[in-house]
């Protein structure tokens, strides 16, 4: 239970981090930016990481390298970029939709990549977990269908653009979970992949800044917030989330890591007032149980198995 906790104290943080972050990004209208900010102040935090763990890189295969530039380039730069950029190109709630296909993205490489088995029991707990991750964005989902059914959803070059974009962060995040376990299954510490992930997102993100000439000077307040960022997502945030992961397998991680917007709702709720409805409560009991009793079934397989390999 020990691995889930880490996930959902990882979530929570991440829900934290929102109230700093769009703020950021309605004020200086530059996920670029913001995303690039994070990434040097974090490639620069974990530079004694990445020389200590200097000689274990360069002896690293060919597929772990490729691991390294899809949570790097893809999990933490492109896939950052891609969402924020989408809720400018299409409606949000069709955004917020979109993500929910991420667990299933995770679930299917874990069974390719990882060969984690999908039992019928896990079946039903992540059905009901994925049940209670719509609970929680009930009215931004049926905003969605709403658009859809009524027509109002346009499908010019601008909205299928945007389309691409979240499905794009979907994919990075959902891929970035299997092969982070699988970097941490091949031995690698969960500061060693932190520290690669970051620089590598760091060098990713350059060329956007290129592309989009985007300069550097702005004013202190962008900066400061923007290492209080990099601080609470990235080194406290991630840390606790690859220590979670390094416990649990991941499909259980993908599935706890929905709880992320029942957080950030909560959050809502307390810092503006933004009371939580009896759907997304139940939606957020939901998703919690459903999650524990994942990883309450996968110990048990785990335990069966290794009795039976002893």
């Amino acid at each position: 239970m020990k691995g889930l906790i880490f996930i959902l104290i990882a979530c929570f943080i991440w829900a934290l981090d929102t109230l700093i972050r769009y703020p950021l990004l309605y004020k200086y209208k530059s996920s670029e930016i913001i995303v690039f900010g994070e990434h040097l102040f974090l490639t620069i935090i974990f530079l004694p990481g990445l020389y200590a763990a200097r000689k274990k890189i360069m002896r690293m295969k060919a597929f772990e390298l490729l691991c390294f530039l899809i949570i790097g380039a893809m999990g933490s730069a492109i896939a950052t970029l891609s969402f924020t950029k989408s809720f400018s190109l299409i409606n949000p709630s069709l955004v917020i939709l979109l993500q929910k296909l991420q667990p299933f993205v995770a679930i299917s490489l874990a069974y390719i990549i990882l060969k984690e088995r999908i039992t019928k029991r896990f079946l039903v707990w992540a059905l009901l977990a994925i049940l209670g991750a719509i609970l929680i964005s009930y009215y931004d989902i049926v905003s969605a269908i709403n658009l859809i059914k009524t027509g109002k959803l346009s499908f010019d070059r601008s909205s299928l653009y945007g389309l691409c974009l979240a499905l794009i962060a979907v994919i990075s995040w959902g891929s970035a979970t299997v092969f982070g376990k699988y970097l941490i299954k091949q031995g690698w510490i969960e500061k060693e992949v932190m520290a690669i992930r970051f620089a590598v997102g760091f060098i990713a993100i350059i060329p956007f800044m290129a592309a989009n000439d985007i300069g550097l000077v702005f004013p202190m307040e962008l900066w400061a917030k923007v290492s209080v960022l990099a601080l609470i997502s990235g080194v406290f945030g991630m840390y606790f989330y690859y220590r979670g992961l390094s416990l649990v397998t991941a499909k259980v991680c993908t599935l706890a890591e929905m709880s992320f917007p029942f957080f950030a709702v909560i959050i809502n709720w307390v810092a503006l007032d933004q009371k939580l409805s009896f759907v997304q409560i139940t939606g957020g009991i939901l998703l919690l149980l459903s999650s524990t009793m994942l990883q309450l079934a996968n110990r048990k397989q785990e335990r069966l198995e290794a009795q039976t390999n002893y």
